[in-house]
């Protein structure tokens, strides 16, 4: 899963991402920590994945 997380300059200052898109593992996390739920956050932005989530948490 880990494959799923990127580091590209150009896409938010490098920060670690999922899949090249603007979802830093970060901001992931916050979501988690705030007490969203991987379903909450599924629904929320429909072009994550669960494996997208769980790649951010093994990150």
């Amino acid at each position: 899963m880990i494959e799923r997380i990127t580091m590209d300059p150009a896409i938010c200052h490098g920060k670690p991402c999922i899949r090249g898109l603007r979802y830093p593992v970060e901001t992931v996390l916050e979501w988690l920590a705030g007490g969203m739920s991987i379903d909450d956050i599924l629904a929320d932005y429909e072009d994550l994945t669960r494996e997208d989530v769980l790649a951010a948490l093994a990150f």
